[in-house]
Formats: structure tokens, sequence, C-alpha cells
């Protein structure tokens, strides 16, 4: 357990490395980068909390999360069906 929170400590501090990095090279850092690494930082640090879990919990996380998943693509294939009827 003690290697998973190193490695989520660790990729946290390389996220705010990168950020720091790009600031002094004064290279611009567009909004969906910074999105997808602090996506990318959540990820790792709800895979460190997932395996500090017992199994059935996990199961009923992963059940909610697929679901979720698949609600919000049903929304979104939903929506754009809506916008082509539109013309837009």
């Amino acid at each position: 357990m003690a290697i998973v929170i190193l490695v989520a400590v660790l990729v946290a501090l390389g996220f705010m490395g990168w950020g720091i990095y790009r600031a002094i090279r004064s290279k611009p850092v567009k909004a969906h980068m910074v999105s997808y690494g602090i996506a990318c930082v959540a990820g790792v640090f709800t895979y460190a909390y997932f395996l500090s879990l017992d199994l059935s919990e996990l199961v009923k996380i992963v059940t909610s999360i697929v679901l979720g998943i698949i609600l919000i693509l049903a929304g979104a294939l939903y929506q754009r069906r809506l916008g082509s009827r539109s013309g837009g």
C-alpha cells in the first residue's frame, strides 16, 4: 500500500514540476492540458484509494462508474441526435 501512495505523490509532484518547467520556459499552458493533467493525477489518487478497499466495495464502485459512463454516453448520443434534427 505504501508504494501506491508513493506513486500517487510522485505523480502529483511531477505534474506541479511540469507546470513550473513550462512557466520557466515561457511556453504556453493551454486549459485543456491543465485539465488533462489534473484528471490524470485524480485518476492515480483514485486508483490508490481503490487498492485499499475490500473487494465487495470495489465491485460496487466499479459497477457505479461503468453505469455512469454508459449514462453519459447515452446522454451525449441523445444530445447529438437532437442537435442534428434542429439543423445545428
